[in-house]
């Protein structure tokens, strides 16, 4: 979903907005596999030895580069990564590793859209691979959250995964920005290609994986923050064989008789126009404590994402808003449109229960999969995503596979915990131990804790640390 956060008053959208819609670092085409002239901040190393003869398999265009730290530490301010992309995701104080040599691969699968102009490229399908000198046998794989680009989560997931020794692939899905539901010529064709970008890129990293290191990956995982939490529930569910497991991070829940985005977030706009109650809200399934956060969501997340969604998914609703832009400034692209108020998902024609039906979930999950989620989730409520998520998964008979724990304190993104530090908790610290037992669940056959709330604790460090209970 949009993220965007407050800082002092002022929304941190327009950062994002201006990453999304501009040239992040401009740069000259460099041929496939060649390596940018001034890239290695550093003597030559064996890790990077015939970096030039990697080439991903599929890729309409490549840039390659031996750097001397492929975390966000050695990247800020390079055209390696794009800090504004990440902006709200992660609380001030998180803490990442530095220093992890390596090979960066950036380029593009072949796309007829043109939202993501990332290095002036233009042009969707954009990825990023990171091949760590010291590698431990592993692959991460990674669609951004929102509609970000694949810089999104170097910050969150990246950069801790790198320091264990995994390859890490990520993707921008095929489409980004607030004007994603113009890509495609069929309801709900935006979001389905962001399940097929995900396989390509999977597919496409293995075999890059072979070429650098000599051998394909031992394990596999897939992983992934809001919408990325849902392209690895997709994944899990239509693509098991291409993972050891997952890691699903407040994944968004698409079924095609509700609930979904579009059966919970009208009754926002309704409020923002005086038409609905808080009640109202309480009754759709947004947290009784999350009431503080309302006004926040208000201005920054409820009416864009209610309107793009709906667009992608029932354009003829009010073909005139938001057409075919969500908008040309910040004010314009947050504004709702007045009509999603009183937008009714189940009355609608069939034909949109069948767009969001190519793109739902089942919970026929086929390989182990963690899910977190805050119980004060402003955007996806979790009475009507992961609580139903889970439902479903043991109704498929897959429980045995899942772990679902709920994040007490937990919202949407960790930003704004340095806004609300008395009342939330960054989820991070929880995604990483959770990774960490999916680790050992998959490679040791050390099964987790089983599915329960994580409590936040009354004092002590909330930021960097997060055990997982046990009875």
């Amino acid at each position: 979903m949009p993220s965007t956060r407050l800082f002092r008053g002022v929304p941190l959208l327009t950062a994002l907005l201006t990453a999304l819609t501009a040239l992040t670092v401009a740069g000259p085409a460099v041929p496939a596999g060649a390596v940018p002239a001034g890239a290695e901040s550093g003597p030559a190393r064996s890790g990077c030895a015939g970096v030039h003869r990697v080439d991903v398999p599929g890729a309409a265009y490549q840039e390659t580069a031996c750097l001397a730290d492929l975390t966000t530490a050695g990247l800020a301010g390079t055209r390696y990564t794009d800090m504004a992309d990440q902006a709200g995701l992660s609380a001030k104080g998180t803490r990442n590793p530095t220093g992890v040599p390596g090979v960066q691969i950036d380029g593009y699968f072949p796309d007829d859209s043109r939202l993501n102009a990332t290095h002036g490229w233009s042009h969707d399908a954009q990825f990023v691979i990171r091949l760590p000198e010291h590698w431990n046998g592993g692959l991460v794989v990674t669609g951004a959250p929102g509609t970000r680009r694949q810089y999104a989560t170097d910050t969150l997931i990246s950069d801790h995964v790198l320091a264990q020794g995994f390859a890490y692939a990520a993707t921008d899905k095929g489409n980004t920005g607030p004007d994603f539901f113009t890509d495609g010529r069929e309801p709900g064709d935006a979001v389905a290609e962001w399940n097929r970008r995900v396989t390509e890129l999977t597919r496409a990293a293995k075999k890059t994986v072979r070429q650098h290191y000599g051998r394909a990956p031992r394990h596999t995982y897939m992983t992934g923050i809001s919408n990325g939490g849902y392209l690895t529930r997709w994944q899990l569910e239509n693509r098991p064989e291409l993972y050891d497991g997952g890691v699903d991070w407040e994944g968004v829940l698409w079924t095609a008789h509700g609930p979904n985005l579009l059966t919970s977030l009208p009754v926002t706009v309704a409020r923002s126009l005086g038409r609905a109650s808080d009640e109202d809200l309480i009754d759709a399934g947004f947290a009784e404590g999350s009431r503080f956060l309302w006004p926040y969501h208000e201005k920054a997340y409820w009416g864009v994402t209610q309107k793009s969604f709906r667009a992608e998914f029932d354009p003829a609703y009010d073909p005139a808003c938001p057409g075919t832009t969500a908008g040309s400034t910040v004010e314009e692209i947050l504004a709702p449109c007045a009509s999603d108020a009183s937008y009714d998902y189940a009355s609608r024609p069939a034909s949109v229960r069948r767009a969001v039906a190519q793109v739902a979930l089942t919970g026929r999950i086929g390989r182990p999969l963690i899910t977190l989620h805050g119980d004060l989730d402003t955007l996806l409520p979790i009475a009507t995503d992961s609580d139903v998520y889970a439902g479903m998964v043991d109704a498929r008979g897959r429980s045995g596979k899942h772990r679902y724990y709920t994040v007490q304190g937990g919202t949407h993104t960790d930003g704004l915990y340095d806004t609300h530090p008395d009342r939330l908790r960054p989820i991070l610290p929880c995604y990483r131990s959770a990774f960490a037992a999916l680790r050992a669940w998959v490679e040791k056959g050390t099964a987790p804790p089983a599915s329960r709330t994580i409590a936040r604790p009354a004092a002590g460090d909330v930021v960097t640390s997060c055990a997982l209970p046990r009875p």
